[in-house]
């Protein structure tokens, strides 16, 4: 055969095997998708975001307004105002503003997000990449941990850091005199950071431990060290997986009401529970809160939409392997 009829041949192949892979792609497409799901799914959505844009209506319409009519209204007698934003930042139920507690949950949740990662992919890389003695079984304790509810655990730590630990008559751990302090978030990361490290472990070791061999053993080669391989190979390709996991801590902590109450003292209560009494004593200001429930999600939209090219692909691969 000639190099011309070798070429024309491999062209030939070449479109016969793209033919085949469309039509291969149409029909998986035609078999994986439905009419009907579609409609239903259309249709869903559409119900799951009826109350969500009832709520944004709600908090641009007048309060004299949200307490007499319900806000569909707003499509035959419209009426917007901000005054309802600025109100709900200088208000709040406690002693502290919405716009102050807005600054606590932003000093809450950035260090209860970043310590844990730190914490737990120190601690995957050892759990993937060194060898010592009852590895696996420390690796199964860890992971058991994530079945504790946090309920559990909110009693016995809240005596922990009020009275510390002692053991026949010794002190293990000493008390931290730190919920009374004034603006101190110490016993609210130490909380969080606690709760978050078994499925950042787990998360974090699943993807590390797909990292190839050869890379890591080529560093070694050159005479890298733990640390070297760490900072300047595993924590950049473990990247996906670190801001994955960031997406899930940061929205934990954000939403989180239960854990602050409990270790924060009052000057430090975040954005929840200022908004949780926003609406007044007898929920006559509901509009309020309304318009508190969008200022309080501006923060998690932003750090999800900046983060979200990295969450699939650090999630699905923090769950192939256990």
């Amino acid at each position: 055969m000639s190099a011309t009829q070798a070429v024309v041949t491999d062209d030939r192949t070449k479109r016969q095997v793209a033919r085949d892979t469309r039509r291969n792609e149409a029909s998986a497409q035609k078999r994986l998708t439905s009419k009907g799901a579609t409609i239903a799914a259309v249709i869903i959505a559409i119900f799951w975001t009826i109350p969500t844009f009832g709520l944004l209506v709600t908090s641009f319409r007048p309060g004299a307004d949200s307490n007499s009519t319900g806000w569909w209204t707003v499509f035959v007698d419209p009426s917007f105002t901000l005054s309802n934003y600025a109100d709900a930042l200088t208000s709040g139920g406690t002693a502290l503003t919405l716009g102050a507690s807005f600054i606590n949950s932003l000093a809450i949740t950035i260090p209860a997000t970043v310590v844990p990662i730190f914490i737990a992919s120190l601690a995957a890389y050892g759990f993937a990449w060194m060898n010592f003695k009852g590895k696996n079984l420390v690796f199964v304790m860890v992971f058991a941990l994530q079945i504790v509810p946090i309920q559990m655990a909110l009693v016995p730590l809240l005596s922990l850091f009020s009275r510390g630990l002692t053991l026949f008559g010794t002190q293990i751990f000493p008390g931290l005199e730190l919920r009374d302090v004034d603006h101190s978030f110490a016993t609210v990361w130490i909380a969080h950071a606690i709760f978050a490290m078994p499925l950042a472990i787990f998360m974090l070791h699943n993807f590390i431990a797909e990292i190839p061999g050869e890379v890591v053993e080529a560093a070694r080669v050159d005479g890298a060290g733990h640390g070297q391989i760490f900072f300047s190979i595993i924590l950049p390709l473990a990247m996906p997986a670190i801001a994955s996991f960031a997406i899930f801590q940061f929205l934990w902590v954000w939403n989180d009401l239960l854990v602050a109450t409990i270790f924060a003292p009052e000057s430090s209560l975040p954005l929840t529970q200022t908004l949780n009494s926003l609406s007044g004593t007898w929920g006559n200001q509901w509009y309020l809160q309304s318009a508190g429930t969008f200022i309080s999600i501006i923060v998690p939209l932003v750090v999800f939409f900046a983060l979200q090219r990295f969450f699939v692909r650090g999630l699905l691969a923090g769950a192939t392997k256990g």
